[in-house]
């Protein structure tokens, strides 16, 4: 009986351990498909990187048919979900580099040729990222309730006023409403700004490095009490373990008191934003950028 061919789908990179190991063996992947670790074959010491994988049917993971999967939202919540679940279960064991979705090789050998060439890479960020996770910092502007009104309205005990001026005609009582709605979302926005850096700035003396994604839109800018708003900041950090709560306060404190801001922090996460391939990062202490790439990787993975 012939063997269906397969692809090979790599999910991070990790130093193998027996404890890994055994997280390994336990998981189920995307396709609901076992894992497996693959070592160099030619490492000499234990603390050599492996690739984290599965075997993935050739039919339903090959070019063509992944441009089709693609367009499906169904398929990309479920398979995004299958590999994320992976990756945070190494992330709980052990230090890992998570790779995008869909990382793929036509078979171990292709696969076990990129590790052996990109060896020396991994072993330096494995180091870099050791002991540290990701958070997740996000800043947004609420919806301002006024900006439909006319600003006209007076408080309960304002003095009367000695002679009302004339009406302006509708044409001009629409422009002059809108000006000032303008004027209010202008100030608004500032507001922000000054917010997110003040944010950043609190959060940088804890973090070895930053990442500034693009703000987000639509569902994803809503809180977890239904909150809606205008995303205005979108950081990623990488925190030392034993930091992660000085983080955590100094960014809530920074927070408090800015009216029509809210503030979001996530994780840990196991560190999507500094793993490789990855995006130019910044230390948040020096501003000097830093980050490496490489071209294994098939385009269509998340950011």
């Amino acid at each position: 009986m012939n063997r269906e061919p397969t692809l090979t789908y790599v999910y991070a990179v990790a130093v193998p351990t027996p404890e890994l190991g055994r997280t390994v063996a336990s998981l189920r992947g995307v396709a609901d498909a076992s894992l497996s670790l693959l070592p160099p074959l030619d490492a000499t010491g234990p603390a050599a990187p492996a690739f984290v994988t599965s075997q993935v049917p050739h039919a339903d993971w090959r070019e063509e048919a992944l441009r089709t999967h693609f367009e499906d939202l169904g398929w990309l919540e479920s398979t995004a979900r299958a590999h994320h679940h992976v990756i945070q279960a190494l992330s709980d064991r052990a230090t890992v580099l998570p790779l995008r979705m869909a990382t793929l090789y036509q078979d171990e050998e292709r696969a076990l040729a990129a590790l052996r060439e990109q060896r020396p890479a991994f072993a330096d960020r494995l180091a870099l990222l050791a002991h540290h996770a990701e958070y997740g910092v996000k800043v947004y502007v609420r919806p301002d309730a006024a900006d439909d009104g006319d600003g006209d309205a007076e408080a309960p005990d304002a003095a009367p006023r000695a002679a009302a001026p004339a009406p302006p005609s509708p044409g001009k009582a629409y422009l002059q409403a809108r000006k000032r709605q303008h004027h209010a979302r202008e100030d608004r926005y500032q507001q922000a700004a000054r917010a997110a850096e003040r944010i950043a700035a609190a959060a940088a003396p804890h973090a070895t490095h930053a990442v500034r994604h693009p703000t987000q839109a639509g569902p994803l800018t809503r809180g977890a009490a239904g909150e809606d708003g205008e995303n205005v900041l979108n950081d990623a950090y990488l925190v030392p373990d034993d930091r992660a709560e000085t983080f955590r306060r100094a960014v809530q404190q920074a927070g408090e008191d800015l009216p029509g801001v809210r503030v979001d922090i996530t994780g840990p996460w196991a560190p999507y934003s500094f793993a490789m391939p990855a995006p130019r990062t910044t230390d948040p202490r020096t501003g000097t950028g830093t980050g490496t790439g490489t071209d294994t990787d098939p385009p269509g993975g998340p950011t």
